[in-house]
């Protein structure tokens, strides 16, 4: 059997792998047009950074390494200029030679992944004009530092790449603004998980423009001008595009394979594409998210070398299936971490899921022993069902363990509920007794109970203005002085008991401490007293952080009271 492979980074370097250990006798041929195999884009920004020194780390394999150990033949500087299928063939350009030639094929793979979107906008041919996708892309722009020195740039885009970057940039010394279309950065968060992120950027020195559209690029001597289409200019030393991905699939839309979303490769769940003996893995390919069932375009590693793995399967006779991707995705942001799973509030709304949450502010470990940080997760659930639909989680520490959790419950379609009974690990300096996920399920069984009714930052400007309710602050009086909601009177919770005399019966309470903890104890007494009561899930610092842009406090004591201030 004959398997010519197309593309060997991710996918198309993994499945490859997988033919050769299923079938030793497969004559596999990769064709890649870059001069790099089984690379990590998500890598490439630390090594422009500085994080990572040695270029050779950038790859996890070489041609001559597959060689060694898989005997697969790994052609860099080939790209595949049109795929055959009626003779089962492709055309391939030697880039370094600039000899064409047709090769055959039993099976075929493509794995041809996302390219930079490029906008037609005036001033893309810039020189001071960088994408960052590939290894050579890499190298350019840390020449360029190199030999320019340059002291400002801007990022177009405020997604996974242009954050990471944004941040290693800052570590070169250089003066970073974010142009983001959006009002937020991090698409796949919602805005006010994404204002955690942007304070941290902000404390951190990058400009952020949110809001804004890039209208072109203007060269000047020694640097460049970001136009923006609200007429300003900004003016920079280098200028990055990272607006999004498209498919790379000019090959399959050649040769007639049915297309999808944005021009992705349709397959079924086998890897299968329209075309007999054409498979298609990674970046390129449409897939089915899972939580909602709906088509969708998920550029990430992970699922990637997954179905690099599938199609191999099936290519080698057998029956393996794809069952689809729910987006896991962790970043690293200076000091924060921020990672999601599943869907978001916006996506629940778009799918017609009616979806309730929960947020909560737990620590990363126990209290009592030394360097816990605290950490915002949100929780989304189906509101008739209980079905988790998602998580976001931004914090220092501990962040990365508690989302592959949420991300596995939602994997093994588990409810909001049973989060609750998960049996996780649990040793001070890793977690406390009541893991920050077992916390979640006891929200949101308390809300299924009916034990708990919550209000969020949202419902603050609906709330009536004619003293029908009472608004409940049960912070100290130090976080009350140092900023509080209009409107919302202080009883400390522990003075709660001796001043209920000091509410109006009959009144809804709507109560508020800094991190939702408090109050809801607050509620729980209030509501043994006859009291109707409403806790404000998020706490102050959420208010902190959307309205006021503050950086969240990283430690808090156990009662909810936060050991340091913002700044």
């Amino acid at each position: 059997m004959k398997v010519i492979v197309v593309g060997g980074v991710a996918g198309g370097a993994s499945a490859a792998a997988r033919i050769r250990r299923l079938d030793e006798a497969a004559d596999v041929v990769v064709y890649e047009r870059s001069g790099y195999i089984s690379y990590a884009n998500c890598g490439l920004p630390y090594y422009i950074g500085g994080a990572i020194t040695d270029p050779a780390q950038l790859t996890l394999q070489t041609p001559e390494s597959f060689w060694r150990r898989f005997r697969i033949r790994m052609k860099v500087r080939h790209e595949v200029l049109a795929i055959h299928p009626q003779r089962k063939a492709v055309t391939v350009r030697n880039l370094a030679t600039g000899a064409v030639f047709e090769d055959t094929y039993d099976k075929l793979l493509l794995s041809p992944g996302a390219r930079p979107v490029r906008p037609n906008l005036p001033g893309m041919d810039a020189k001071r004009l960088f994408t960052l996708r590939t290894v050579e892309d890499t190298f350019q722009i840390h020449t360029f530092i190199r030999q320019h020195s340059p002291r400002s740039a801007v990022l177009a885009g405020g997604g996974f790449i242009g954050l990471e970057l944004a941040e290693n940039l800052r570590q070169r010394g250089l003066e970073v603004t974010i142009v983001e279309q959006m009002p937020q950065v991090l698409a796949p968060l919602d805005e006010e998980m994404a204002a955690f992120l942007h304070a941290e950027l902000r404390q951190h020195g990058v400009r952020l423009l949110l809001g804004h559209s890039v209208a072109g690029f203007q060269a000047t001597d020694g640097g460049l001008h970001v136009l923006l289409q609200d007429g300003q200019a900004l003016p920079a030393d280098l200028a990055v595009l990272a607006i999004g991905v498209a498919p790379d699939t000019q090959l399959a839309r050649d040769a007639g394979l049915a297309l999808g979303l944005k021009g992705s490769i349709l397959v079924n769940e086998r890897m299968e594409t329209s075309c007999p003996d054409i498979y298609a893995v990674g970046d390129a390919v449409q897939v089915q998210n899972f939580v909602t069932g709906q088509p969708a375009l998920i550029s990430l590693a992970g699922p990637a070398n997954r179905q690099g793995r599938i199609a191999a399967d099936n290519i080698c006779g057998g029956d393996s299936r794809y069952t689809g991707s729910q987006g896991s995705s962790v970043l690293k942001l200076f000091g924060l971490t921020a990672a999601v799973t599943g869907i978001n509030e916006r996506a629940a709304r778009q799918a017609g899921l009616a979806c309730n949450k929960v947020y909560l502010a737990p620590a990363s470990h126990a209290g009592y022993y030394p360097g816990g940080k605290v950490m915002t997760v949100k929780v989304l659930f189906e509101r008739e069902s209980g079905r988790l639909l998602g998580a976001q989680i931004v914090g220092q520490d501990g962040v990365d363990k508690r989302i592959d959790v949420l991300a596995t419950a939602i994997r093994a379609g588990m409810t909001g509920e049973q989060l609750k009974d998960l049996d996780l690990a649990y040793a001070p300096p890793y977690s406390s007794a009541k893991d920050p996920v077992n916390m979640a399920g006891f929200l949101i069984d308390n809300l299924a109970k009916g034990r708990l009714r919550q209000f969020f930052l949202e419902d603050l400007p609906q709330l009536p203005q004619d003293g029908s309710i009472t608004r409940l602050d049960t912070r100290t009086p130090a976080e009350y002085a140092a900023g509080h909601v209009d409107g919302f009177c202080n009883i400390p919770l522990d003075e709660l008991r001796q001043r209920l005399g000091e509410l109006e019966k009959g009144k809804p309470v709507y109560v508020m401490c800094q991190s939702g903890l408090r109050s809801y104890i607050a509620c729980r007494i209030l509501e043994q007293h006859g009291f109707t009561c409403y806790n404000f899930s998020g706490g102050y610092r959420m208010v902190e952080a959307v309205r006021l842009g503050r950086c969240a406090a990283p430690e808090a004591f156990p009662c909810g009271q936060e050991k340091a201030q913002k700044v």
